[in-house]
């Protein structure tokens, strides 16, 4: 299959070389000319074989809208093209009926696996059209991780970004708990060997999850964490998760308190941002700030 890719960034550029392994051709389009196949979108467009399939991996907003704006104008119907992003949902109904006036078909995909996911896959949550998903199978194929699991049609256009943004909000509470967790285990005198206890419980516990074995990864890198400053940004999903729950009256305490102490980084050097910090680093490439020396 042949599919034009739009931003190779820590995520399209992996992505780009996992469908590439799987034996299709992807022709890559970035502003930065070091990575791209083509000078422009235009010719990423004229080198498609229609009906083309453009997927979209820039940051959300702006830079989708404007992406896809430029789209609307460069392809025809029957074309398809799939926002790959953390766009907000109610963005996906928007594209899907500006890029509709045209004939050209939308899909949204929440991607889930952040720099491991050449090597591992990555989860997909798609929504869409049914035989515009259908079409595009092969592509989710290559790019999900071996095995029955790892991809869902969701629902309709919106529901693969609104999937996602329940996934970020849950990811939000776990790395809150893991963090709390350590900031405690680091306090009390009577435990000398933090790093190791988190270790133990990466087999036969309740709590052992990739994002252990993150901790534990960060923690080897830095035991105490010292090199960092206790800040962490969010991405805007948490938000968005807790806005839904208000607009749909659903209870999310743990996801909502998590969201509001990273707001609260923002104002003191805390620990437990260290940790926040420290594992949104090793999952997904986050910059992280270093600790201020004395």
């Amino acid at each position: 299959m042949q599919l034009g890719l739009i931003g190779l960034g820590k995520m399209g550029g992996n992505m780009r070389e996992r469908i590439r392994r799987a034996g299709h051709t992807v022709i890559g389009y970035d502003r930065n000319p070091e990575v791209s196949d083509v000078k422009s979108l235009e010719e990423l467009v004229e080198k498609l074989d229609a009906p083309r399939t453009v997927w979209v991996m820039v940051p959300a907003g702006t830079a989708t809208q404007g992406v896809v704006d430029e789209l609307k104008d460069l392809l025809s119907e029957g074309d398809t093209v799939v926002d790959g992003g953390n766009s907000r949902w109610t963005d996906d109904e928007k594209h899907a009926a500006e890029l509709g006036v045209k004939g050209i078909g939308f899909v949204d995909a929440g991607v889930s696996g952040g720099v491991w996911g050449l090597q591992n896959g990555y989860a997909l949550m798609v929504g869409g059209d049914k035989e515009q998903v259908e079409r595009l199978q092969p592509l989710f194929e290559a790019l999900k991780p071996e095995g029955p699991y790892g991809y869902v049609h969701a629902g309709r256009v919106g529901a693969g970004h609104f999937s996602k943004m329940v996934h970020n909000g849950i990811e939000y509470a776990m790395m809150q708990a893991y963090a709390e967790g350590w900031e405690l285990l680091e306090k009390v005198k009577s435990v000398d060997n933090v790093r190791e206890v988190f270790r133990s419980w990466q087999e036969g516990t309740v709590i052992r999850s990739w994002l252990l074995d993150l901790a534990v990864n960060a923690l080897d890198e830095d035991e105490h964490l010292g090199k960092l400053r206790g800040y962490a940004e969010d991405s805007g999903e948490g938000r968005w998760t807790v806005e839904a729950a208000i607009d749909n009256a659903v209870p999310l305490p743990a996801i909502t308190a998590s969201l509001f102490a990273r707001f609260a980084s923002r104002q003191d050097d805390s620990p437990q941002m260290k940790m926040i910090a420290a594992l949104r680093n090793q999952f997904g490439g986050h910059a992280v700030e270093s600790a201020k020396k004395d």
